[in-house]
């Protein structure tokens, strides 16, 4: 990869750029929502889907504007700045005329973040009856600071702003040790579970909300003012981690022939600076029009990872079921207003 980015720089001018650059899941808004719809119409059950991206609400706009599932919930994973660290807050149901103004006031908070003014928001948007503020995989350390200062900066913020927090997010694609921590952040601080996840590949979320609510605003006071909540986790749950992450990893670099045009193939999801600082997709940037061979090589052997006996080898080897059913048992209902419903391991 050395030898690659000097050549890039020698011959081309461009210098490999890792914090510009970016990639975008395969699955679009629409394919998205659908995914996770048709989850939970399998188990016969009416479908309520929040989707919110990094600090914009550009998906649940465009969904509503073509949706014919019923109003969608405009929502965000707002970025929380605090000091070396950053955590994550998933607003959902943002008011639509005052969307774009809440966006503005979150992205300002998000550049030059203050944390009067970070109190003085979630104030606000407690105010509005129908948002819910969630506490986004509370124990990921994504930013590498380490788990004790980690810790210790989570309990800081719940300590601080946890009264305008309204649940803790287990996540379905995180690890079950992680959501373990999680639970027992939720009992520590006396504050609600629900579900979420990460999805940047095609597996749906394995974790879901069951509810009564007819209504995205219903569900709202369910967990808002009722304290209630019931987590039930999919059948992929109980699959080796590390191996959904590479079906993950391989997600990402699939060519998907049906999909529209411009989001095929991988390099058409992979963004970087051209040699004028305009991000463009990998795929406008390659001096001959194809990946180098170097590339096209190490996509392979992920691809290959994702085959037939060396997908089943892994699989074995990363197995970790009955430690993940013991656990799930340890926290049958003990976590205030949750209950968790084990599904049979496929």
């Amino acid at each position: 990869m050395s030898r690659l980015e000097r050549r890039s720089e020698a011959n081309h001018g461009m210098r490999a750029n890792y914090s510009a650059g970016y990639w975008t899941p395969p699955l679009n808004p629409r394919l998205a929502f659908d995914l996770e719809s048709e989850q939970i119409a399998k188990l016969d059950m009416e479908s309520m889907v929040s989707l919110s991206d990094h600090d914009n609400i550009k998906a649940p706009v465009l969904l509503r504007s073509i949706s014919r599932s019923g109003p969608i919930p405009v929502s965000v994973e707002w970025t929380v700045p605090l000091g070396a660290q950053s955590f994550h807050l998933g607003v959902h149901n943002l008011p639509g005329i005052k969307a774009a103004e809440w966006m503005e006031i979150l992205a300002d908070y998000t550049a030059d973040p203050r944390d009067e003014r970070l109190t003085e928001i979630l104030t606000e948007l407690s105010a509005e009856p129908g948002v819910l503020v969630v506490f986004n995989h509370p124990m990921w350390d994504l930013y590498v600071v380490g788990r004790e200062k980690h810790a210790y900066l989570v309990n800081e913020f719940i300590q601080k702003h946890g009264a305008w927090i309204h649940a803790l997010e287990l996540n379905g694609l995180r690890h079950w040790d992680e959501n373990r921590s999680v639970l027992q952040l939720s009992e520590q601080w006396n504050i609600l579970l629900i579900s979420g996840g990460d999805r940047h590949g095609v597996e749906p979320n394995a974790n879901i909300n069951l509810t009564n609510a007819t209504s995205f605003p219903e569900f709202v006071h369910e967990i808002r003012c009722e304290k209630k909540s019931s987590v039930l986790f999919m059948p992929q749950y109980a699959e080796p981690w590390k191996h959904r992450m590479l079906r993950s990893a391989i997600d990402a670099v699939r060519y998907y022939p049906e999909f529209p045009q411009g989001s095929r193939r991988w390099d058409e999801r992979v963004y970087h600076p051209d040699r004028n600082g305009v991000l463009r997709p990998l795929s406008e940037l390659w001096p001959d029009g194809t990946a180098p061979l170097a590339m096209i090589w190490g996509i392979g052997l992920v691809r290959l990872m994702g085959r037939g006996l060396v997908s089943k080898g892994f699989r074995m080897a990363w197995s970790e079921s009955d430690e993940l059913r013991s656990s799930l048992g340890e926290y049958g209902s003990s976590s205030p207003g949750s209950t968790f419903f084990r599904t049979p391991a496929h």
